[in-house]
């Protein structure tokens, strides 16, 4: 190579500089910065989310719900790659529902006695998302309905699906 500033420039020293500007680049475009841009254009709101949780077998349920409530903050997994904190608002077991006609024409409605061991719950969630014309854009990632996630807490970790997404 031609000598630049009076010396002899080496391959190593353009592989080096190559390196040295790819660090700039990535220290520039990180996703925390991006997340400062998007909360100063306003792109950035708080959003609702409904998780559910289907089919959890549990010893004590009653046991999750109130770790869940006292954690007020949890762990948010979207396609095995962590997507940051979320706020808990609520956590409620929904139950399953059996419907039965009578002879009379009545309907009938009970709970389903047949799964007492597996639970289904419903997270109720807060979060800082980015939105934008292509939905709701949470750690990177596009979170709409029917999205698969897990939830970590200290006493537990649940695979469960988006179900609801609202902006309040």
């Amino acid at each position: 190579m031609p000598p630049l500033f009076g010396r002899r420039v080496s391959w190593l020293d353009g592989a080096a500089g190559g390196l040295a500007i790819a660090a700039l680049v990535g220290v520039v475009w990180s996703p925390k910065l991006n997340n400062q841009l998007a909360r100063a254009t306003g792109s950035m709101k708080t959003v609702r989310v409904q998780v559910d949780a289907r089919h959890v077998p549990l010893a004590d349920p009653e046991a999750l719900i109130q770790s869940a409530r006292d954690d007020q903050s949890l762990s948010l997994i979207v396609r095995n790659q962590p997507a940051g904190r979320v706020k808990v608002v609520d956590v409620d077991q929904v139950r399953r529902s059996v419907v039965d006609l009578l002879p009379n024409g009545e309907v009938n409605q009970a709970e389903d006695p047949t799964e007492p061991e597996v639970y289904h719950l419903r997270f109720d969630l807060e979060a800082e998302a980015e939105t934008g014309p292509s939905g709701i854009v949470f750690g990177g990632t596009k979170l709409k309905i029917g999205s698969p996630v897990e939830l970590e807490g200290t006493l537990y970790r649940v695979k469960a699906t988006v179900s609801g997404v609202a902006l309040p």
